[in-house]
């Protein structure tokens, strides 16, 4: 009598083949027909080698080698090498922008698309639990309505929200839902960023996706759209300063010859540069002007110093003196 698995014979032919095969780990024809049997699956040689080729056909490589008398099979190329694993894994781990058990739920998932003998080697990647990670659990559904909302050209609803002194969460605005027309995600400073017109400025905004709650799609047509298409995205990413507010000029700074890999780092190749004869260089950059821009250039210990335009320098000195004042 047939069991009732015959019929997914070539599915868990491809299950074993991509679990306990690799490079370096092979079956022969006697071992794949044994790991058959432990799905209740008959299976002859001959029938055997006409599913290979199948998956072969399908896009699932099973190579073949000869070692001594006996003939081993093993899954060839697969959609990702170890080390390109290696990488995901680690990115999502180290991600504070992932909570730790999202963390866990997707490490799990992408080792499953490695060997049995590979997915031991990406163990190491999953104790997370000791990194700052973030702790709203509902990123993955905000992402989703806003995902939805931009491919269906809607605006979105929301609940932003902070964390007070005793570690609880406020809501912003009293708790009113904020009314975005959502253009883009942003990643930046190890934050995702939703990049939206507020129709109440006409201008646009952007919010911490952590921080948003309670996201739904709403029937709304989006606005902001001439605005939007009059920035090109990557310039409006780079004139922010790690997302916060302020207004977009630009800034030229003199700056030390040993500062050009902080620079250039910070706001990419494409600014102007003009080398001096002093070891010096100046830069022209293009950023939202904000006191955390200012506190940036601060930290860099004077090798950096803005020149232009004086209402930034004095806002510069302002911020300094308004912080002496409470030492």
């Amino acid at each position: 009598m047939r069991s009732k698995n015959q019929k997914l014979k070539l599915l868990y032919l491809a299950k074993i083949m991509q679990e306990k095969t690799d490079d370096t780990h092979a079956l022969s024809m006697a071992e794949i027909i044994e790991e058959l049997n432990k799905y209740e699956i008959e299976a002859h040689r001959k029938s055997i080698y006409t599913d290979i080729e199948a998956l072969n056909d399908y896009g699932i490589e099973i190579l073949k080698y000869q070692k001594g008398s006996n003939t081993y099979y093993h899954c060839g190329t697969r959609d990702f090498e170890l080390a390109e694993l290696h990488i995901i894994i680690d990115a999502i781990a180290s991600s504070k922008f992932i909570t730790v058990k999202k963390s866990r739920d997707l490490i799990k998932k992408i080792e499953n698309m490695a060997s049995l003998y590979d997915k031991k080697l990406l163990d190491r990647a999953v104790y997370v639990s000791g990194r700052v990670k973030n702790m709203n659990e509902s990123i993955f559904y905000t992402i989703d309505s806003i995902q939805n909302a931009i491919a269906n050209n809607h605006k979105i609803k929301f609940q932003y929200f902070g964390w007070n002194v005793d570690k609880e969460m406020e809501l912003h605005h009293d708790g009113d839902y904020y009314e975005i027309s959502p253009w883009t995600l942003v990643w930046d400073n190890e934050n995702y960023y939703l990049v939206g017109f507020d129709s109440k400025v006409d201008d646009f905004r952007h919010y911490r996706v952590d921080k948003m709650i309670h996201t739904e799609e709403i029937k709304d047509k989006r606005q902001g759209a001439a605005k939007y298409k009059a920035k090109d995205k990557d310039i409006y990413s780079r004139m922010r300063f790690r997302m916060f507010d302020g207004e977009e000029q630009m800034v030229t700074l003199r700056c030390s010859d040993d500062m050009a890999n902080v620079i250039i780092d910070q706001f990419g190749r494409d600014i102007q540069i003009q080398k001096m004869k002093t070891g010096e260089f100046k830069a022209r950059v293009e950023v939202a002007v904000s006191d955390q821009f200012l506190g940036w250039i601060l930290a860099l210990g004077g090798k950096v110093v803005i020149e232009s335009p004086k209402a930034v320098r004095d806002r510069f000195v302002e911020l300094i003196q308004e912080n002496m004042g409470k030492y």
